[in-house]
């Protein structure tokens, strides 16, 4: 399929043909007919995308103290990754579209497929098609315009600022910034018998809104402003202000004040700052100030947004996706005109035109949309190297795709991935289609698709020649935690070696299923885990050093905070903390000394949620070693991620953050710094890539990886039962 995409290196836009998003089980995939471009929004990310990278900079200051962050803790190479990766990338725009249903997810059940919809979020997208939650997708009437639906998303958050406002009839309200916005709010205000007073700087916004929605449209710097103000309010002053302005400077939230009455309201729906001047007008007449949250109740919350979780209508009277539908029903029924908005539409192949006449200003607009005339259906798989059926037979030894492939994939796996004859990047999968593209660019993929079957084969083993798949041998699994027991399952059953980024899996069916299959095949494929610290410079050279036998060791996590709406927490998508990265910890004691845990008890303080974010485990293991994790999430943040302790045989090892060691026993301690810190990533990739290449064993034995998965089940067993529990 076509998307309207740029890159943030240099602006660069093109329509570029990418997958189709995956369907998850709470979306609905939409085959768009219009989308709307929101003029101040995208114009502004698409002018900070044209700039230098020390403009790009100044406009990003929280971003740019996270990169030096990075560069702290991680060191020049994983920074330099990390900011090239979202330089690189192809970015969407676009968030306001409409269009029809082409197919549901598992879980919906109020749309099907026919269903003419408006769509809101960053996923409704200048493409010709987008996977929506259903939370953030509205059925429309069947004969209802989609060029007017497409105004959907900017329809809500002007809604929502208009409830802010809470104004009654016959009342005032001013709009600072008679953009496309501002225009709407206008529209929703008159409509409900507000008397509105319009204000921009711009001479041509004013002329067009005057009469249109706007009673007293006003040119933000002519003589008399104030007193044309206090004179059409009869001395009172609006009641309300609603600021659906962009700017950097603190004039609409003062100007604001300057023209509203005594304990009036001013709502900020823009862009703009709010460090207002406490006196004369905010102070003396009591002003609030309120902020409007883009399209309402539900924004930013993932069970609304991502699970489709409603809040109920009694005690949340609108959310978002109800502003939708009242912004819809308003359209539909004449309530609200929005003739005269749409000043251009544009064909999708000629809409990196549209941004031009926005950035430029080469002639007056408001509404601008985009059309579309694609099929349907689209193919799932994007070719980006040709190869013929000879070659792909007889291709290199190890044929390599990705399933998931952010942050984590191409900071450290793909980026290790050695470059030799003998291995090719073959395909890649993610849930956009839009990374699945960037990826494949930038690390030389020769496909990019949105179906499992290009990569693991329609037939499995018996697949025919004329798939993608073939060639692959080699499957990376990336994705959400949730994914990788069904998608490690399905790999080794179509005959792939599988390397999956921690943790195997979350609960012990998806174990179960695993070790069954692979304890009962007779050709096993190779299955590796990215538990990386056991591949860690310092740690090999701690097990050198530290003998056989029983040890006893300490590690302890400064794990730091992690919100509690994140997917990482959530037991369905992440499988929570102890799960989802505990798990390398406990490998790490494995490896260490050399035998599996025997039992586990563990405790943890009390905390909201029950996140288990701050525990201590004890471990014990098969040949008499012992072990306390001391997993915090309540420390500070300067002090170092891990510090490790391990004692055996009359010697101590002290482990710094993966960058330092210190060794002490008979003879002169040994020390060694690393120049940055170094958690076995590298090794990691290479060691699994050699046991590929050359048949060996697997890297890490099955039966650690079980041993290791099954632990963090029983470390949560402790913690619900406040007992051990043996292995």
């Amino acid at each position: 399929m076509k998307q309207l995409c740029q890159k943030l290196k240099n602006g660069a836009m093109e329509i570029i043909e990418v997958p189709p998003p995956v369907l998850g089980r709470d979306v609905v995939l939409v085959r768009n007919y219009c989308s709307l471009i929101s003029a101040g929004t995208e114009g502004g990310t698409v002018t900070a995308a044209r700039k230098s990278l020390l403009g790009k900079a100044k406009e990003r200051p929280q971003q740019v103290k996270q990169v030096l962050d990075v560069l702290r803790q991680q060191g020049p190479v994983q920074t330099c990754r990390a900011v090239m990766k979202k330089l690189d990338a192809w970015s969407p725009l676009g968030y306001s579209s409409a269009g029809r249903i082409i197919e549901v997810g598992s879980h919906v059940a109020e749309f099907a497929v026919g269903d003419l919809v408006a769509c809101g979020g960053l996923t409704a997208n200048h493409s010709e098609i987008v996977a929506v939650p259903v939370n953030l997708c509205v059925k429309l009437h069947k004969d209802a315009d989609p060029k007017l639906a497409a105004y959907n998303t900017l329809g809500a958050i002007a809604l929502q600022g208009v409830r802010q406002a809470d104004l009654r009839l016959g009342e005032t309200c001013a709009v600072i910034g008679l953009g496309l916005i501002g225009r709407l709010a206008s529209l929703l205000l008159s409509s409900g018998g507000i008397r509105v007073v319009g204000i921009d700087i711009d001479q041509n916004a004013v002329l067009s809104a005057s009469g249109h929605g706007v009673d007293l449209a006003l040119l933000r710097r002519e003589d008399g402003i104030e007193e044309k103000i206090n004179a059409f309010t009869d001395g009172l002053g609006v009641d309300a202000v609603i600021i659906t302005a962009g700017a950097n400077s603190l004039d609409p939230v003062n100007f604001a004040g300057t023209i509203c009455r005594k304990r009036g309201r001013v709502v900020v729906v823009g862009n703009v700052p709010t460090g207002f001047d406490r006196d004369p007008h905010y102070y003396r007449k009591e002003l609030e100030l309120r902020m409007s949250c883009s399209y309402g109740p539900g924004r930013y919350d993932p069970l609304y947004e991502e699970k489709g979780v409603d809040y109920p209508a009694a005690y949340v009277r609108w959310t978002e996706k109800r502003n939708m539908e009242a912004f819809q029903q308003m359209v539909h029924s004449g309530g609200i005109s929005l003739d005269g908005l749409t000043t251009h539409v544009f064909k999708l192949a000629q809409a990196p035109e549209a941004y031009d006449l926005i950035l430029q200003k080469s002639e007056p607009h408001l509404g601008i949309l985009i059309e579309y005339e694609g099929a349907d259906r689209t193919a799932g798989k994007v070719t980006l190297k040709k190869h013929s059926v000879d070659t792909l037979v007889k291709d290199s030894k190890i044929g390599i795709a990705f399933i998931g492939a952010g942050s984590y994939a191409q900071s450290h796996l793909l980026p290790n991935i050695p470059h030799s004859k003998d291995v090719k990047l073959k395909g890649v999968m993610t849930s956009s289609g839009t990374t699945s593209r960037s990826v494949a660019e930038r690390f030389g993929f020769e496909f990019c698709t949105s179906d499992y079957a290009d990569i693991f084969g329609k037939g499995g083993r018996t697949a025919g020649i004329e798939e993608a798949s073939i060639g692959i041998n080699t499957v990376f699994i990336a994705t959400r935690h949730d994914s990788h027991g069904c998608y490690v399952s399905k790999a080794l059953k179509a005959g792939k070696h599988v390397f999956v980024e921690k943790p195997l899996c979350l609960n012990e069916n998806d174990l179960n299923e695993i070790t069954d299959f692979y304890s009962g095949a007779e050709l096993r494929p190779l299955l590796m885990v990215g538990f990386n610290r056991r591949f860690a410079p310092l740690a090999e050279i701690v097990k050198g050093k530290m003998g056989s036998g029983p040890m006893s060791m300490i590690y302890r996590v400064n794990a730091g905070s992690i919100p509690v709406d994140s997917w990482i927490q959530d037991p369905e998508l992440g499988g929570g903390r102890i799960i989802g990265e505990v798990c390398h910890f406990v490998d790490f004691m494995t490896f260490l000394n050399g035998s599996r845990p025997a039992t586990v008890s563990a405790q943890e303080m009390e905390a909201p949620h029950h996140l288990h974010d701050n525990v201590q485990i004890n471990l014990t293991f098969e040949n008499g070693s012992i072990g306390t994790i001391s997993y915090l999430a309540n420390g500070a943040k300067s002090l170092a991620k891990e510090y490790i302790e391990v004692y055996a045989n009359g010697v101590t090892a002290l482990i710094r953050d993966f960058k330092e060691l210190e060794v002490f026993g008979p003879g002169s301690p040994f020390r060694k710094k690393l120049f940055t810190q170094d958690k076995g990533q590298a090794h990691m990739v290479k060691a699994f890539i050699e046991a590929v290449r050359n048949g060996g064993p697997p890297p890490i034995a099955f039966e650690d990886i079980h041993a290791v998965t099954l632990t963090t089940f029983r470390i949560i067993e402790s913690l619900r039962t406040g007992s051990t529990v043996r292995l």
